[in-house]
């Protein structure tokens, strides 16, 4: 059978297979999205990337070199990759679930099974998911910005994209974008533009109207889930990823309005175990799993075992079904013969520093080689505007005196430039770096 050729769509330019060069205007995000549909409704795979990120993306696709994708007509032989399944599709950017970045292809109708999932969780609540406004702040070529599309046209919802600069500027989001008070509105954020908008008395109220406020794609910080309950946002902490079509757990808002941390229980197509291998690794196994991650034009089947899991690269506790993170297991310190968790010592932190009132506008916990412990921790620390930073660094090693030796960092230093990626992620090799730089 004949595969269509694939199509490339960037957000700010748009090629085919035969031609790979960014077009003369970058198209407007409702032309994005047309193309994108008429694309899957004549049965294509469709790339979609950043515009940073096309020559990757070209690459994965095969279209840097000009080969065939596997299952093409003039494709190599099965050794070179297995055949690309039929039907309609999106090769997507993961966010690095198992260490390295990866392009995921997933099938529409696996992001249309999420879509389904996502529908009988809101139905749990109470929720018409047809009846609902679906705001969408996020790029589509992130898996959380694709899918209130397909959402959407799945439930015959509304969709409305919300333009980055007004996340930056909550009065201006407030003005551009007033709610409606005659249906629920939903809401996917990452924690970074969570925190802008909360911050600000407008974004504050703003929020207030919005029935679920999904978050994800990096921890939600103890001092602003606080925040969030102290103004009675119905935040919803979830957890997905790109290899999982998006969402796969989800804590409903009355739940974490009553104080429950995590991110709540698997939704009705989703299973999730602990490695039983005993690595503490998260297990997935779903009908929605992505097919495979494309490398040069060629499908390379996604890992997992014969029972269907895939393991996932976070490490997490599962309690009467409920997930709780606790830290990426790439980025597990090895310190005195104990496995630390950065992450779940930073919320730790910053929930004693909230606690105490502290002036803490972020933190970041580094591992950094140790001749006699393997690592010690260090901290990163970005006080308030106008706080007294040394008395802040006093105040936070003071906290820590009485945790366990290895979680205590043994070295403290100001950082004012100290914030997460675009993404919400920290990238803690770029703080490493800045680290030893700074000595």
């Amino acid at each position: 059978m004949t595969v269509p050729p694939p199509l490339l769509l960037l957000e700010g330019a748009c090629s085919t297979a035969a031609a790979v060069s960014p077009a003369d205007a970058a198209p407007a995000a409702d032309v994005v999205l047309d193309r994108l549909e008429g694309a899957w409704a004549e049965g294509r795979l469709v790339g979609l990337a950043h515009p940073a990120e096309r020559a990757a993306l070209a690459a994965a696709l095969g279209l840097e070199s000009g080969l065939p994708l596997a299952g093409s007509p003039a494709a190599g032989s099965p050794a070179d990759g297995q055949p690309l399944p039929a039907g309609p599709a999106v090769v997507i950017g993961s966010g690095g679930s198992q260490g390295a970045r990866r392009w995921c292809l997933q099938p529409l109708e696996h992001l249309q099974a999420s879509a389904r999932a996502s529908a009988a969780w809101l139905e749990s609540l109470g929720l018409e998911p047809a009846h609902c406004l679906h705001l969408n702040p996020l790029p589509l070529h992130h898996v959380s910005g694709l899918l209130p599309l397909v959402r959407c046209r799945a439930w015959g919802a509304a969709m409305r994209r919300l333009e980055p600069a007004w996340l930056r500027d909550p009065a201006l989001l407030a003005a551009a974008c007033p709610l409606p008070q005659d249906r629920p509105v939903l809401l996917s954020l990452v924690p970074t533009q969570l925190v802008r908008l909360i911050e600000h008395p407008q974004g504050r109220a703003w929020l207030q109207a919005c029935a679920v406020i999904w978050v994800g794609g990096a921890p939600l910080a103890c001092g602003t889930a606080a925040q969030a309950r102290r103004h009675g946002l119905r935040l919803a902490p979830c957890y997905g990823a790109t290899e999982t079509a998006a969402m796969v757990a989800a804590l409903p808002p009355a739940r974490f309005l009553a104080g429950e941390e995590g991110c709540g229980t698997p939704l009705a197509d989703v299973a999730l175990r602990l490695d039983p291998a005993g690595s503490g690794a998260l297990e997935v196994r779903t009908a929605r799993l992505a097919t495979g991650w494309l490398e040069g034009g060629r499908l390379r089947p996604l890992e997992r075992d014969g029972e269907g899991w895939w393991r996932s690269g976070d490490a997490a506790r599962l309690e009467g079904g409920r997930l709780t993170l606790l830290g990426r297991l790439d980025g597990a310190l090895h310190s005195g013969g104990e496995t630390l968790f950065p992450e779940s010592l930073e919320a730790r932190l910053q929930a004693a520093a909230s606690a105490a009132g502290l002036p803490l506008a972020a933190l970041l916990l580094l591992g950094l080689d140790h001749p006699e412990w393997g690592q010690q921790l260090a901290a990163l620390v970005r006080p308030l505007p106008e706080a007294d930073g040394p008395a802040l660094l006093q105040a936070l090693e003071a906290i820590t005196t009485s945790w366990r030796p290895a979680e205590r960092p043994r070295q403290w230093r100001l950082c004012p430039p100290l914030a997460p990626g675009p993404s919400g992620k920290w990238e803690r090799a770029r703080w490493r770096r800045w680290w030893w730089r700074e000595l």
